[in-house]
């Protein structure tokens, strides 16, 4: 979110043009614990999950510097049942009828004891895991590597990844490698965000947006699942309206307009000349 001020304006325009029934990975809103009722103040049509990373520095005094971190779960309050099953300051797990719900946020590259403390995490959510065998696992967050990389951090993930036999929504639906991190001052950018999913069956498609109101230098992920029919019916989408991507336009500032514009208007220029053209000639035979 990049600071909930700056990420709300996102969340607002994704539920006017699609209204999700879930924001999964919600990250970085820099909330203190007090402050975290913003999210049930601003978006009351939903559950909100989670928790802020700023508890110890409050308990130790003033806050100095930037604020950071925080994770947070939006459940539509229509999808029921729900059940809070974890919230840490780098991860929480909620259940959601037959489907575990895991956003995690790991550390940057360069914090000290960076790897150890992603596999602290990966133990953790493991053991959650475990202990709700019987349910899907959906598991989304900012892992802070690539995970076709070497890195350190993403061999732990591959393990992870390899115990519970999930797959990767990037891969099953061709987008793997596509930057979800963009640094335009710094000219880099890197694919760190993914959604993992214990069912490949039940993930209908996923993909990367790049919406026109957006603060922050991640770009937001869009999945689709199935739910069971809460009326025992067997899988059901939870509104099959909503199978359908909100609609596209173009952003100006995002590719070349007057190529693209030259394209698309020369055949109406050409039909225009040869209507003019005929029109001369119709008046000279006269």
């Amino acid at each position: 979110m990049h600071g909930f001020q700056q990420g709300a304006p996102t969340v607002d325009s994704l539920i006017a043009e699609s209204s999700p029934d879930i924001f999964m990975l919600l990250q970085e809103h820099w909330l203190t614990p007090t402050n975290l009722c913003l999210f049930d103040k601003h978006f009351d049509s939903y559950f909100v999950y989670g928790s802020s990373v700023l508890s110890h520095c409050i308990d130790s005094g003033m806050l100095r510097g930037r604020p950071y971190g925080g994770v947070m779960i939006l459940i539509n309050k229509n999808l029921r049942p729900t059940q809070t099953i974890h919230c840490a300051e780098r991860y929480v797990v909620v259940k959601v009828r037959n489907k575990l719900l895991v956003n995690v946020y790991f550390p940057c590259q360069g914090m000290h004891d960076r790897v150890t403390l992603c596999e602290e995490l990966l133990t953790q959510i493991s053991s959650w895991c475990e202990q709700y065998n019987d349910c899907e696992i959906v598991f989304a967050g900012d892992l802070n590597c690539n995970l076709d990389s070497g890195d350190p951090v993403s061999y732990c993930v591959k393990q992870f990844v390899d115990r519970f036999s999930l797959s990767r929504g990037d891969v099953l639906f061709s987008c793997s490698g596509t930057a979800t991190y963009i640094h335009v001052a710094l000219n880099h950018q890197i694919c760190t965000d993914y959604v993992l999913v214990s069912s490949h069956s039940s993930l209908l498609d996923f993909s990367i947006l790049d919406p026109d109101v957006n603060f922050s230098d991640h770009l937001p992920l869009i999945a689709i699942v199935t739910f069971p029919d809460c009326t025992g019916n067997g899988n059901a989408r939870v509104d099959s309206s909503k199978q359908n991507r909100p609609t596209e336009y173009p952003r100006w500032d995002k590719f070349s307009y007057y190529s693209e514009t030259g394209v698309k208007l020369n055949p109406i220029l050409l039909e225009l000349e040869n209507l003019l053209n005929t029109e001369v000639v119709d008046k000279t035979n006269l």
